[in-house]
């Protein structure tokens, strides 16, 4: 009997390379991780592989350990397995040379994802797997889920038999993360189909001493190339081995793989060659034409390595003159991309000359790849001139490579039900989606996809829901663009996204929102009235914000949703359709404890008395408005045209559109431009109560998004002439204000809870009620420059008075690592270059189109980059030395024109006092600049300084990243970096995991902590990389945790800036993986403190004594922050006698750290 699952391709994959593998050798990166935490969770789980055993699963620390440890794996006789993307499959190149070399059967399973160049990019293409065609690794690739769990099994089976190691390969986030109801394979019945014979002389051959054999030699020029030669009749068994393992296959389960595969007419002319998930639209748009009288047919490249060039040959049919191969990627000055240039290979061997051939490039970072792209593909090639080279599904306005989209084609059946929900990254908008497919895949007859987009706002992103729902097979791999039924979970952005766009005539609109039938009048924007009542769709809304802040769920509105969806879309009978989704809820969250569950029982029981159809009125559908992106005319420090070209169409979701000419090809932007998305996300504002505030500034220092600022305003002036004010305490002659900026808040609640005044002076109300008012507020005080006050940098005000220039990010509501930059910035800001490893802190800080860091009042700021995630230490170092040796040159420069009186009086005066030991003066550097810029017309000798000049400014090297690059892949640069000597800063911004990649374990998370790669509590003790780095001569090292101690934070950073050495900050942050209320992160900061689980000190070698503990005696039982995190109470539950052993271990061990701090706080 048939099985089926329903599953996204990365876990049919994994589920596969369990069954076959011994160990699993892993490391997380975007988008394959969920791979190796599947093989994690399965393993925790006692599940048992073919061969009877628990797969041996180990976290390395780089890609490159992973391979390294996988090549060592095999060496030994171990069926080892990996998971990879991107930058990580590139980083394992030299060990898969060697793996194939020594013809060692693996299998490397890859979500395959762009590599960064300009920009990083998360999304999928094929630019990773091309890169490593040849290292002797045979490659498969997938199309679809299905056919990942079918084409996982084919590529162990043939490595085993081959002794050829292969890469099997499938779009990142298209086919990684799409969830499609696919048909299941019995391990019995694989275990039928397995080489035993080869596995046993695998597992023989492996290194041992009752059989020396020595492996890895050094050869010399004589034997070397015969020896590389002598793997010939390895790969020329491959094709025979290749088409027998896809015949097993075909006997257990009835589908038919082979290397490739021919769709269309027999006898046509115009063929189009791909593989990956494109193919499926491809076969779909062909099909169509077909059907249509168009002779058109279409190859999927199954096994790219070998390319079995005679097997190519053979599916083509001998009526083909034209072909367009088409290719996931760029290949820059070649003569064509990799796919192109192999085709155009195999027809000259096989006498095919005659054949046309042309190469087009398409889908690059996940772009979209639709009917209609595959339709001005073929009308290229019949046209008199055909393009070769060129670009589907981008507006080349540049080189005019770009195909022109003439024909919208909509393939999908009258019987599929397609819908689309748009949500907010913290309101489980996804997982209740990913639900429902299970639901509805697992439930009912039906066909199921689902595929999920994001921005990169962390939590706080818009995420769009593409589910389509159908009695045929759905292969669709592109997303919906004409919907039967649209969601609006968050009413913001109604005014932002055009969220109603292709929908079909009658279909259902569903808003979440707290207006009332009388408000929609007022309240909802032109273009939505008017396409409800035009469109003539049933319009549906709910309260569900109230309903979850009623139960106690406070942002989490996704079961509430979920259920509206099932009553309105018939799909499930009611009753049953509730016992459903309240079965998979008490699977998500019955380990989160009981009051959790119980919250989200009571919000699906409160949902459909809450729920109501509007009434439409007539006069709806006389409304003439079309959505329009939000355009400005001007703005501050910034460019309206990159506004309005750029971040506008970005913003709504329309950057498609964008063409070439618009873009910068170097990837460089704009800084400060943040504070021009206004997201407007919050659901809830602060309320500044003023006759309760203490104008302490603390909320002001807490707040994770720079949203909440103080203002001092001259007494009688105009300026925040709409705002509350105060005397201003210590300030004479000036008022005080709190305010914050309701458009950039994401309702955190983080200042409120940090307020220490008696009576709060900061209260969580409702945005609707004060949003308005706000608004006005902030506009009337935000061009406010504080002026210097007599409160030290060192302290919470002074430092709270300076302008941040770090400004409305896209981090988590409550982020735990924001406001360490944000203070950075604020202590040191504008003489500073940033060089930030991948991760949380470059995704947040650096995400194209807008820039959180920005300028102050003289145009000046934080200069950022990003290079790799392994190499962050060494970037910035040789951004220190660059630097350091520009200022050099700039001196020897500044010398020559004083000397010889190159230049005028004042210019020659300016210089003078730069050269004594004015240099810090940034306001002396512009004024130079500025002078030399004019001077320069009439006095080419001034060049060489006009080059040089923005070197006038002392600049400081800060190096940022977390802890999986500090601790982990990155350890050896920083390592190198502190041994150095040299004056650079680094700021470790610790959450314990890997938070970017979705918080699997680092060597910073502490033994007990469950954390993905740790399913049942991790084992080992975290790493003291604060001790390590205290070993070095010179080495300022501090521990901070803000909440615990915000003066002593704020001096770690002045000091660690200062210090004539190298610096290391290690900063505790809590975050969402932890399991925590991220409200209330400050209050966890100083729990960590408190308890002994985190020490704060601050190390300085150039004092007497150096060692500062900044925290008082321990004060609460370890156990008290345990309890406060589910990363920790859920194994108590789960398991309590093993984490007792844990927990013990780990507060041990903690009690040992601060013994040694106090100790050495005496020597």
């Amino acid at each position: 009997m048939k099985k089926y699952i329903t599953v996204d391709g990365n876990t049919a994959t994994s589920n596969i390379a369990y069954l076959l593998s011994d160990m699993a050798i892993i490391y997380p990166i975007t988008p394959s991780s969920p791979m190796a935490e599947n093989i994690d969770s399965a393993q925790a789980k006692g599940k048992l592989n073919l061969f009877g055993k628990k797969v041996e699963v180990t976290e390395m620390q780089s890609e490159a350990g992973a391979a390294g440890a996988l090549h060592g794996a095999l060496s030994a006789g171990a069926l080892a397995t990996t998971f990879t993307s991107s930058q990580g499959l590139l980083l394992m190149i030299p060990n898969m040379y060697k793996i194939a070399g020594e013809h060692l059967p693996c299998v490397i399973h890859v979500a395959a994802r762009t590599v960064a160049t300009h920009a990083l990019s998360i999304f999928g293409d094929h630019s990773d797997v091309y890169a490593v065609r040849q290292t002797g690794f045979g490659m498969i690739a997938s199309s679809n889920p299905q056919e990942c769990l079918d084409m996982a099994l084919a590529s162990h089976l043939i490595t085993l038999e081959a002794k050829v190691p292969f890469v099997h390969f499938f779009d990142g986030f298209r086919t990684s993360h799409e969830i499609a109801k696919i048909e299941d394979i019995d391990p019995n019945l694989i275990a039928s189909i397995l080489p035993t014979k080869e596995i046993l002389e695998f597992k023989n051959a492996g290194l041992n001493p009752m059989h020396p054999t020595q492996k890895g030699t050094a050869q010399n020029e004589d034997v070397f190339f015969q020896a590389t030669e002598a793997s010939n009749p390895y790969y020329l068994a491959l094709p025979k081995i290749i088409k027998n393992n896809f015949a097993k296959i075909k006997k257990i389960t009835g589908r038919d793989y082979k290397p490739f595969e021919y769709t269309g007419a027999q006898d046509a002319q115009f063929v189009i060659v791909c593989m990956g998930s494109a193919c499926d639209t491809i076969n779909e748009t062909v099909k169509f034409l077909n059907a249509n009288g168009i002779k058109i047919g279409a190859i999927k490249v199954r096994v790219y390595r070998p390319f079995m060039s005679q097997e190519f040959a053979k599916v083509l049919p001998a009526t083909c003159s034209v072909i367009s191969v088409l290719d996931r990627t760029k290949e820059c000055g070649a003569v064509g991309e990799p796919l192109y240039t192999d085709v155009c290979t195999a027809l000259f061997e096989n006498n095919k000359q005659n054949i046309k051939v042309l190469g087009g490039r398409y889908g690059l970072s996940s772009k979209e790849f639709t009917p209609s792209h595959v339709f001005a593909v073929f009308q290229n090639m019949l046209a008199k001139n055909p393009k070769n080279h060129f670009t589907v599904g981008i507006d080349d306005d540049v080189t005019l490579t770009s195909l022109k989209i003439s024909k919208h084609l909509n393939l999908i059946p009258d019987n599929c039900l397609s819908c689309k929900f748009y949500g907010l990254g913290s309101d489980g908008t996804v997982s209740a989606n990913k639900s429902t497919i299970k639901i509805i895949g697992e439930q009912t007859n039906l066909d199921a996809q689902g595929y999920f987009v994001y921005d990169s706002k962390k939590s706080g992103s818009v995420t769009i829901s593409h589910l389509r729902l159908g009695k045929s097979k759905i292969t669709a791999p592109y997303l919906i663009d004409e919907p039967d039924f649209v969601a609006c979970h968050n009413h913001t952005f109604l005014t932002k996204i055009d969220v109603l766009e292709g929908i079909k005539d009658g279909g259902a609109f569903l808003l979440n929102s707290p207006y009332t039938i009388s408000e929609f009048e007022t309240k909802l924007p032109d273009y939505v009235k008017a396409t409800i009542a035009k469109k003539h769709l049933k319009f549906f809304n709910i309260d569900a914000q109230s309903i979850s802040s009623k139960v106690g769920l406070n942002r989490r509105i996704n079961l509430i949703m979920q259920t509206c969806f099932f009553a309105l879309s018939n799909l499930l009978e009611q009753k049953k359709a509730i016992e459903l989704i309240k079965e998979m809820a008490i699977k998500s969250y019955s380990s989160k404890g009981e009051k959790v569950l119980e919250a989200n029982m009571k919000a699906i029981d409160e949902t459909l008395g809450h729920l109501h159809q509007i009434p439409v009125p007539k006069h709806w559908a006389k409304i003439n408005a079309s959505f329009e992106p939000n355009s400005i005319s001007s703005c501050d420090n910034c460019n309206a045209d990159f506004y309005n070209n750029i971040i506008s169409p970005i913003m709504s979701f329309k950057g498609n559109n964008i063409p070439v000419s618009r873009v910068n090809a170097t990837g460089e932007v704009l800084t400060g431009t943040s504070k021009l998305e206004k997201r407007n996300i919050a659901t809830m504002l602060p309320c500044w109560k003023s006759e309760n505030c203490i104008q302490c500034n603390m909320c002001v220092l807490a707040c994770p998004h720079a949203v909440i600022r103080p203002y001092l305003t001259k007494k009688g002036s105009h300026e925040g002439s709409d705002c509350t004010k105060l005397d201003a305490l210590g300030v004479n002659g000036y008022n005080f204000t709190i305010q914050i900026s309701p458009d950039d808040c994401t309702g955190c609640s983080v200042c409120a809870n940090v307020c220490p005044a008696k009576n709060k002076a900061l209260v969580m109300v409702d945005a609707e009620q004060i949003y308005d008012q706000e608004v006005k507020k902030y506009n009337s005080i935000k061009d406010v420059v504080n002026p210097a006050t007599p409160f030290p940098l060192s302290s919470i005000k002074g430092s709270q008075f300076q302008t941040p220039l770090f400004e409305f990010s896209g981090a988590c509501a409550g982020c735990g690592e924001t406001p360490y930059i944000k203070l950075l910035t604020q202590i040191c800001g504008e003489n500073t270059i940033i060089a930030n490893a991948t991760g949380c802190s470059s995704i947040y800080g650096g995400s194209f189109p807008t820039c959180p860091y920005t300028k102050n009042k003289n145009g000046m700021g934080p200069a950022w980059a990003n290079s790799l995630f392994e190499d962050n230490a060494e970037f910035g170092l040789g951004i220190f030395k660059a630097r350091r040796h520009n200022r050099s040159e700039l001196e020897d420069i500044i010398n020559q024109i004083v000397t010889n009186r190159l230049a005028s009086t004042k210019l020659i005066t300016l210089l003078n006092k730069w050269l004594k030991q004015e240099r810090k003066d940034n306001l002396l550097a512009k004024e130079i600049e500025t002078l030399a810029k004019t001077e320069v017309a009439s006095n080419p000798n001034l060049a060489p300084l006009v080059a040089f000049a923005t070197n006038l400014v002392d600049t400081k090297t800060w190096i940022i990243g977390g802890d999986g690059w500090a601790y982990d892949i990155g350890f050896g640069g920083l390592d190198h970096v502190l041994s150095s000597g040299e004056p650079v800063k680094i700021l470790v911004l610790d959450t314990e995991v890997y938070s970017n990649t979705g918080g699997q374990a680092s060597k910073a998370t502490p033994m007990g902590s469950v954390a993905k790669f740790a399913t049942e509590g991790k084992t080992t003790q975290k790493k003291n990389l604060g001790a390590i780095a205290q070993n070095y001569p010179n080495c300022y090292v501090a521990q901070v945790s803000l909440g615990a101690n915000m003066p002593a934070t704020i001096s770690a950073f002045i000091e660690a800036n200062e210090h004539n050495g190298p610096a290391i900050i290690i900063a505790y942050c809590p975050c969402i993986n932890h399991g925590t209320d991220m409200s209330h992160s400050m209050e966890q900061e100083k729990l960590a403190v408190e308890t002994g689980y985190f020490n704060i000190y601050r190390f300085n070698p150039a004092k007497t004594p150096s060692m500062t503990i900044d925290a008082p005696p321990v004060t609460k039982p370890y156990s008290d922050f345990l309890n406060s995190q589910s990363r920790y109470f859920t194994l108590a539950k789960k398991n309590p006698q093993w984490a007792t052993k844990l927990f013990q271990s780990a507060e041990s061990y903690a009690k040992i750290r601060l013994q040694n701090l106090k100790l050495k706080a005496t020597q």
